[in-house]
């Protein structure tokens, strides 16, 4: 343990942004205590903790790399688990705008394995380091201090099973505990101020149904995704499951109170709302597994604990606790695990991470993602929240360029690259980007058929 820093750390909730960060904090501390209320080992479906377990989920291209990274092989598990990858772009049949776009190439791999199937894989990991332990079935109850209330020291948790109190002590305590978390009040009963909170109301739903086909629908394809936006705020995420037999999920996803129905038949109407027909015109007919069942989205959260001037020593903050993100851009996974790589950075520098420095550096790998998602929200024009001229441009900008994917697989793969954080947004301005958007605009006011590019 050549970084070593504490004897002991609890993290507060085995969320993929919690597993993440025992993984890195195994590294420099003697021990690792994860606590969550529900049961963990073994658990292959979808758990009580993570009620939208049972819906699409996505792990963008570099949320793909850092697992690997993080837990060699393990794309190689989930491969023999059932789950079929494929490229970013050539293997999804991407909708932008209403209308397919070219397929591409960008070497970019989609491992399209269900949240239950990856978070079981990824926990099968964690639990086999050694100074990693499992405190399940637990509820949180509050933080342990010092006197002054200047450092936590530990946090008082209640067993489920026969109602036990007891307190773990910790050098650090991590709330990972998602978008439900308790540290902005648990800060009001300390004498802290709560972080501020930046919110864009989407009122998102998604309805998803599992269906079993007599043939794979797909072929060499992984999925169809009609990505939702404003010209066509209707979207879907339409892919096979892991494991034996033509299983697929279909999740439904409508805004600003536009919810996909539960009954059979809306649900059915909804799909066939859906600029990609393919998908009511498969499931139409096909042998429903489950009803469908929905989860309501209400708001992306940012929780600003970066601009706290006060914080007590001895707990930090990370993941969706921090910052919870509209889910149909996928990048929730994906920043909790580039926010696990700024803990390690923090921790490598020999010392417990100071609380204001780490937030700092949290800050700056949200706000990419955020400016992305919440910008995108606020092309909706019923969505409630300030449009700079920055978003208004950005906004228009990527609608063309959504436009012209539809005729040049070149700008397919850069939205692709910046959708899953590889090149930064900027890169979609890049002069050789700009350059095809700016033709295939012109080209749909030329007389004639626009020329199909790759």
């Amino acid at each position: 343990m050549a970084h070593r820093v504490g004897d002991r750390v609890v993290v507060l909730g085995g969320s993929m942004a919690g597993l993440l960060a025992a993984r890195v904090l195994s590294e420099s501390f003697s021990e690792v205590v994860l606590v969550d209320r529900d049961e963990l080992t073994g658990v292959e479906g979808v758990r009580r903790g993570v009620p939208h377990g049972g819906h699409a989920h996505g792990l963008v291209a570099r949320g793909q790399q850092i697992l690997e990274e993080q837990f060699p092989g393990l794309t190689t598990e989930l491969i023999d688990a059932g789950v079929t990858p494929g490229d970013f772009s050539g293997g999804i049949r991407w909708y932008f705008n209403g209308r397919r776009v070219r397929s591409g190439h960008t070497g970019l791999l989609s491992v399209p394995a269900t949240r239950p199937v990856l978070e079981f894989h990824v926990r099968q990991r964690v639990q086999k380091i050694d100074n990693v332990t499992f405190l399940e079935r637990h509820d949180i109850l509050d933080l342990v201090t010092t006197a002054d209330r200047a450092r936590v020291t530990g946090v008082r948790v209640r067993s489920r099973d026969d109602g036990t109190e007891r307190v773990l002590d910790g050098d650090l305590v991590l709330d990972t505990t998602g978008r439900g978390s308790r540290t902005p009040a648990w800060l009001a009963e300390l004498g802290y101020p709560r972080p501020p909170e930046q919110r864009v109301k989407v009122g998102l739903a998604y309805t998803t149904r599992h269906y079993r086909l007599p043939d794979d629908p797909f072929g060499k394809e992984i999925a169809v995704i009609p990505i939702a936006t404003p010209s066509h705020p209707r979207g879907g995420f339409f892919y096979r499951l892991p494991g034996p037999g033509n299983r697929v999920e279909l999740s439904l996803t409508g805004v600003l109170g536009d919810h996909p129905p539960t009954d059979p038949d809306g649900f059915l109407a909804f799909a066939r709302s859906l600029p990609a027909a393919e998908i009511y015109e498969t499931v139409k007919d096909a042998e429903p597994i489950d009803d469908p069942v929905t989860f309501q989205f209400p708001a992306s959260v940012w929780r600003h604990y970066e601009q706290l001037d006060r914080f007590p020593e001895g707990l930090l903050v990370m993941g969706d606790a921090v910052c919870s993100f509209n889910p149909v851009y996928g990048q929730g996974m994906t920043v909790a695990a580039l926010e696990s790589l700024v803990l390690r950075d923090h921790l490598r520098r020999g010392a417990l991470p100071q609380a204001r420095a780490f937030f700092r550096d949290v800050a700056a790998t949200v706000a990419v993602p955020w400016d992305f998602s919440a910008g995108a929200d606020l092309g909706y024009a019923g969505v409630e929240g300030r449009r700079t001229l920055k978003i208004r441009l950005a906004n228009a900008y990527v609608s063309r360029l959504h436009d012209g994917a539809a005729y040049d697989a070149n700008l397919t793969n850069a939205f692709i690259r910046a959708a899953g954080l590889i090149d930064p947004p900027s890169a979609l301005m890049r002069p050789a980007t700009a350059v095809r958007v700016l033709w295939q605009t012109v080209r749909r006011w030329l007389p004639g058929p626009s020329p199909r590019t790759s």
